[in-house]
């Protein structure tokens, strides 16, 4: 928008100046644009919005001690020409500020002030969280503003999800939300009685973490997971994780030693010194999307070439230990700098090992581990597969085919055509003699041929050894009949081409070996005794595959 700006004026100047020559309608003048200025308008700007709800209109909600002061803080750290030096910092902690309406007037705001893709954007709130049934009845998660109602939380607390609809209208894709609060109804957390009562009843896992759930380029963090309490310190005068924010932005958490602290860094020193420091009660979250280095330069400002870092924010890989040449190196997620060179690099959960590498790493590389993981899994698999096919009503299992064994191939291929979709290719042969029950006590003996062929696009869900696939299929199916009786000799053949669905799962015995199962079903068109029918042709299979 800037530069765009500065063009129109200079072409408004070129066409308001005085004429060369008498007699001409227009002229050039030099145009002269002063090179800092103009600097200043492509360089993307790096702005924050700082929030610290401390005190509350109805005395439902017990005061918080330093909400304000960690906004205050962090502002200043952010401020600092020799850390943060940020262009622009905002801190909201007084009364007629933190407001519901304030605050989301102070987002739009933001949204009109940092226009750039490329302008680096932090939003950061310090209060009471809560929850609460909304109009539809289901369970939302609230930031308690000063003018939150105890007794009227849906209409006056600011939801989660309008405050994340308003995170991810900013124009930037180097964003970042920080939330200094928790809805586990202990500690900067409060919730009606009810709502406990309610709670108490349901186990730990009642509610998915949607707050967590990022956008494109997008980093949220959390002082605490989902169902633990965030805590004040008055030891330390802030709220703990905020303390160690503002620790890690002194440079204490520049772990590749490149001179600047990225977002990544900043969250993953907190994280683990607020673990630490809680006893393992309070365990910082985080979601990040990001491609390549982290775009989120927090503090300081890179001066040289960092060491290598190997890092993962996957949920799939939470739990997992990264060893570092059999040296034990941090547990995931979070990220960890290693020498340059040739390093073992190795997932470890108990005695399980999900992946063990021989990989270079070159100074100032950032290396996903979903990424060395994905190298070390072979996608493509080749099963060796048996199981019966059938037709799914009853009237055609009598009058067409019984339920009938079947061998085949199956060929898979992961994340083709897309991330997370797969191609799969299978086989099926089945030959056998079966009986039809054409009248009671009479049966017409008969020999039978099944050939399917099918094709699918399925995607893909895969945690740690497993993997569970479903998605359309298209198939082929030919079925033979040959009658060998007085009244009949001859042989009977049926093709079509339909459209059905497979589903199934595999389970990695190892870096080759798995076990797949499947089932599939099409919706197919045959002829009997001259007249055509639809009707439901369905299979399951299993066995053994090989990855290469």
């Amino acid at each position: 928008m800037r530069p765009l700006l500065l063009f129109l004026l200079a072409a408004l100047t070129a066409c308001a100046g005085p004429s060369v020559a008498s007699g001409e309608k227009g002229g050039l003048v030099p145009l002269r644009l002063d090179a800092a200025d103009l600097s200043r308008a492509y360089t993307p700007r790096r702005l924050a919005l700082l929030v610290g709800v401390s005190s509350f209109d109805d005395p439902q909600w017990r005061d918080l001690r330093f909400s304000a002061k960690d906004a205050t803080d962090l502002g200043r750290v952010l401020k600092d020409p020799s850390r943060g030096h940020f262009d622009q910092v905002r801190v909201l902690t007084r009364p007629e500020e933190t407001t519901k309406e304030a605050i989301l007037a102070a987002l739009r705001q933001l949204r009109r002030e940092a226009t750039r893709p490329d302008d680096v954007v932090m939003v950061y709130l310090s209060a009471h969280g809560t929850l609460a049934r909304d109009g539809r009845g289901e369970l939302t998660r609230y930031l308690v503003t000063r003018d939150a109602s105890y007794r009227a939380i849906p209409q006056t607390a600011l939801s989660m999800d309008a405050l994340k609809a308003e995170f991810e209208q900013l124009p930037s894709r180097r964003r970042l939300l920080v939330l200094a609060t928790c809805h586990s109804g202990s500690g900067k957390s409060l919730l009606p009685r009810e709502l406990e009562v309610e709670l108490a009843g349901i186990k730990s896992g009642f509610y998915a973490r949607p707050l967590e759930d990022s956008s494109r380029a997008s980093m949220v963090f959390a002082a605490s997971d989902w169902g633990e309490t965030a805590r004040e310190d008055a030891g330390l005068r802030n709220d703990i994780y905020t303390y160690f924010l503002i620790e890690g932005l002194g440079g204490a958490a520049d772990r590749n030693g490149d001179g600047a602290v990225t977002a990544t860094e900043a969250h993953d020193h907190s994280r683990r010194r607020t673990f630490a420091f809680t006893e393992g009660r309070q365990r910082p979250s985080a979601e990040i999307l990001e491609v390549g280095a982290d775009p989120v330069i927090l503090a300081g400002r890179i001066d040289r070439t960092g060491q290598p870092e190997l890092f993962s924010y996957s949920p799939r890989l939470d739990g997992f230990t990264l060893k570092v040449d059999g040296e034990s190196r941090l547990e995931l997620p979070g990220g960890a700098a290693v020498g340059p060179g040739r390093r073992t690099v190795e997932l470890t959960k108990g005695d399980t090992v999900l992946m063990r590498r021989e990989v270079d790493v070159a100074r100032g590389e950032r290396l996903p581990l979903e990424r060395l993981l994905s190298e070390a899994i072979p996608r493509r698999a080749l099963s060796l597969v048996g199981g019966m096919v059938s037709f799914a009503d009853g009237k055609s299992r009598r009058e067409l085919l019984p339920a009938a064994p079947q061998v085949g191939v199956v060929l898979r291929l992961e994340d083709l055509p897309l991330q997370d979709l797969g191609l799969m290719v299978d086989v099926g042969l089945g030959r056998g003699r079966r009986t039809l029950q054409v009248a009671p006590g009479s049966e017409v003996p008969f020999g039978y041929t099944t050939l399917t062929l099918g094709a699918a696009v399925p995607y893909l869900w895969r945690w740690e050894r497993l993997t569970l696939f479903a998605g359309p299929r298209v198939a082929a199916l030919y079925l033979r009949r040959s009658f060998e009786v007085e009244a009949f000799s001859g042989g009977q053949r049926y093709f079509t081409v339909s459209p059905g669905v497979v589903g199934g799962l595999a389970w990695r015995l190892g870096q080759r070996l798995e076990l797949t199962a499947q089932g599939h079903g099409m919706l197919t068109y045959v002829v009997v005794d001259g007249q055509g029918q639809a009707v439901g042709f369905i299979g399951g299979h299993a066995g053994v595959g090989y990855r290469f």
